[in-house]
């Protein structure tokens, strides 16, 4: 049974899955392309219908399997669903957070680029005194002094603090305002850290009632949250998939080569694919590129052939599709590097 996503897709599908019969969709954005193939540019359910079975018919390839009806994976997708609205969330505050600083401290916002903005520590220093003006009111020895106290472990990011506030020698109009406002935007992003962990919690029970989603999870690089779009990404199912080529070029990590006659050829990065699993296997790579010895090595290659950063990570990314194509076909954990070529 094949249906386009939109409202009456989840009566639909429910309906057919209770019947034990094989659910596919149409994309939206395939579905616009096939209906220009045909005659006509009406849109009614009709002709609507003619698309889709006309696709389901000619052009069977871009179908897209509707997923697994397994109850821990549609409660998987739920939390993943949850989680990802949860970063957004979070990402909007620390934006909002950076901002204030960069208007009225633009020195001590540097010191907190990276993970250091998102931190507990740093989090609760800012929701304790509201910024560089609160901290340089009591000292750096108070302040130190008020962090062991509460176990936080922040003396270098203390000292690093105190040092970009010696640095700035004006105070910015509306400075006191913005302390005022800091630490209720540190509340949040504290409030959404504890809610994003109680998801991975949940998340790892999950793993626990369903032993395929460990699989991916044995493998440097990746953690529960990861492992989890991954099999979302895939559909529950790798029997999906052909070969591991198959399942890269899903994902949008396979190159696109493009050709005319025998004088233009070459290769770019792909611009589609499963949004939720290219970024799942990207993101992974890329922490490995970093930790893990032999990822550093495969990437370090790359970037001795003239691949820029993207590129060698993307390179990592296709290796690392052929591994987990691998495990999760076979049920095995991971056991050791495979990334030679």
């Amino acid at each position: 049974m094949v249906l386009h996503r939109g409202a009456p897709f989840l009566d639909g599908e429910a309906a057919a899955r209770d019947m034990g019969i094989a659910v596919a969709y149409l994309p939206g954005t395939a579905m616009r392309r096939t209906a220009q193939l045909l005659p006509g540019d009406a849109k009614t359910d009709r002709r609507d219908a003619h698309v889709i079975a006309w696709a389901a018919l000619k052009l069977p390839e871009t179908l897209r399997d509707a997923g697994s009806d397994d109850e821990t994976l549609a409660a998987l997708r739920m939390l993943a669903g949850h989680d990802e609205d949860l970063a957004h969330e979070s990402t909007r505050h620390v934006n909002r957070l950076r901002s204030l600083l960069l208007q009225t401290h633009p020195t001590f916002e540097r010191v907190l680029k990276g993970e250091r903005a998102t931190r507990d520590a740093t989090l609760a220093l800012l929701e304790r005194y509201g910024g560089p003006a609160g901290m340089e009111r009591v000292g750096i020895e108070d302040v130190k002094d008020w962090a062991g106290s509460n176990g936080l472990r922040a003396g270098r990011i203390i000292d690093d603090m105190f040092k970009a506030i010696g640095e700035q020698t004006v105070t910015v109009p509306g400075t006191g305002m913005a302390e005022t406002i800091i630490p209720s935007i540190a509340r949040d992003i504290k409030a959404i850290k504890d809610r994003r962990r109680e998801v991975g919690r949940q998340v790892e029970k999950l793993l626990e009632d369903h032993p395929l989603l460990t699989v991916p999870a044995s493998m440097p690089g990746i953690g529960v949250r990861t492992a989890s779009n991954i099999l979302l990404g895939i559909g529950g199912d790798i029997a999906n998939f052909k070969s591991a080529a198959h399942l890269a070029a899903y994902a949008g990590i396979a190159p696109v080569t493009g050709q005319s006659g025998t004088s233009i050829k070459g290769e770019r990065p792909a611009r589609g694919g499963n949004k939720r699993l290219k970024n799942a296997l990207w993101q992974s790579s890329f922490v490995v590129s970093t930790k893990h010895p032999p990822s550093i090595a495969y990437y370090k290659r790359k970037r001795e052939q003239g691949k820029h950063h993207n590129a060698a990570v993307i390179c990592l990314a296709r290796r690392r599709c052929d591994v987990i194509y691998s495990m999760l076909k076979n049920g095995a954990l991971y056991q050791g590097p495979a990334l030679a070529a």
